[in-house]
């Protein structure tokens, strides 16, 4: 049984308390899913999430904010229970994020197909060439009088191959490096968008290299005003990038309670497990890693749901500890679980295949370091 006491947490209201209750309660009636087929899982996810309401949370109605903190809690209780179910959820918010933050009431109207689970979102940013630099974007819109011409690739992108809409980050030219870029909402049937290569991870998820050839795109489905693409991603991370920690977070309390479960249940040398004073040492490492991400994850959520323009450190924080440490909290599962830790197919190994990503995308751990130093000395 997981632990809740952090429910009652001062960062969080009542209405998130049932929330997770409700969440949480679907969770256990509908998760885990057959993963066996990545695509049809997480068509049927989104489709599943949609119809129970839960996706109407990735996105805000106009006029109105995204609740950092419901997306947290939400990330966080999907992965514990299914990291496929909280990619599908995730993903939905991220993608659309522009769109949320920056987009037209035409633009808008496709957050109804996404929050209803009808239409599955994407989010292209990353490129061969430019990952974590998002300034060095090479791909490029070029004016046509007044419609532009995509062409460039985009590659690790999640829900290629499967996605109705993307959200796609390319060079206009307005300046150089990131005062140059602009975003656009691109329907997956846009001529001359293909799926260029399906790319295959360790933890199976629908991504996707794309590549632009001439795709020309009406006036309309620009996001924003030319030349704000960098202001409108990093706006996007820096509500998306606290959950990330979330899911991590998630990831570590099954852990947690999966390496609780095998010290109380197994015997060594006449004894429950969890009587050696070395597996006492692991229990309460991974005790004292998983509430150090909680307290750093609800607190970035809790500071931009208060009004905060920008929350750059306090993400940035959030998420290299909760991925960081949640590596170490599942590494130490797998110890404790000795033989049984590496079979695949058991809980712990599915973990330790699923939180190596979280650790790259949406920033790499190095990038954070970086982000909070700057911050840090600038401050």
């Amino acid at each position: 049984m997981p632990d809740r006491a952090f429910l009652s947490w001062p960062f969080l209201e009542d209405r998130h308390r049932a929330l997770a209750d409700a969440l949480d309660a679907w969770c256990t009636a509908h998760l885990p899913v057959d993963h066996a087929d990545t695509d049809a899982a997480c068509r049927a996810l989104v489709r599943a999430l949609g119809e129970a309401g839960w996706l109407r949370h990735t996105a805000a109605d106009a006029g109105t904010s995204l609740d950092v903190r419901t997306l947290a809690l939400m990330r966080e209780t999907l992965a514990r229970h299914d990291a496929l179910a909280d990619f599908a959820f995730a993903m939905q918010g991220l993608g659309m994020g522009a769109v949320t933050l920056f987009g037209s009431p035409e633009q808008r109207a496709h957050l109804d197909r996404t929050r209803d689970g009808h239409a599955i979102a994407a989010f292209a940013l990353t490129e061969p060439r430019s990952g974590s630099d998002v300034a060095a974007i090479e791909t490029t819109a070029t004016r046509d009088g007044a419609a532009w011409i995509l062409d460039g690739e985009k590659t690790w992108i999640s829900n290629g191959g499967i996605a109705d809409l993307y959200t796609v980050f390319a060079r206009t030219g307005e300046a150089p490096g990131a005062r140059g870029l602009s975003a656009f909402l691109v329907p997956a049937d846009t001529p001359g968008l293909t799926i260029a290569e399906r790319l295959e991870t360790i933890a199976p998820h629908p991504l996707a290299r794309l590549r632009f050839e001439g795709c020309r795109l009406p006036a309309s489905t620009l996001i924003g005003l030319p030349g704000e693409g960098f202001k409108i991603a990093m706006s996007v991370l820096d509500v998306f990038r606290t959950t990330v920690g979330a899911a991590a977070l998630g990831f570590a309390r099954r852990a947690l309670d999966l390496a609780l479960d095998r010290a109380r249940d197994r015997r060594l040398f006449g004894a429950p497990m969890g009587d050696l004073q070395m597996v006492q040492g692991h229990i309460a490492d991974m005790a004292l890693a998983v509430d150090a991400s909680a307290l750093l994850v609800y607190r970035a959520a809790w500071t931009k749901d208060m009004g905060a323009p920008r929350v750059t450190r306090e993400a940035a924080m959030a998420k290299l500890h909760a991925t960081e440490s949640a590596q170490e909290v599942i590494d130490k599962a797998v110890q404790l679980h000795g033989g049984d830790g590496v079979r695949a197919g058991h809980p712990v190994e599915a973990l330790y295949r699923e939180i190596r990503a979280l650790r790259i995308y949406e920033g790499a751990s190095d990038v954070q370091k970086i982000v909070i130093a700057r911050a840090t000395l600038g401050a």
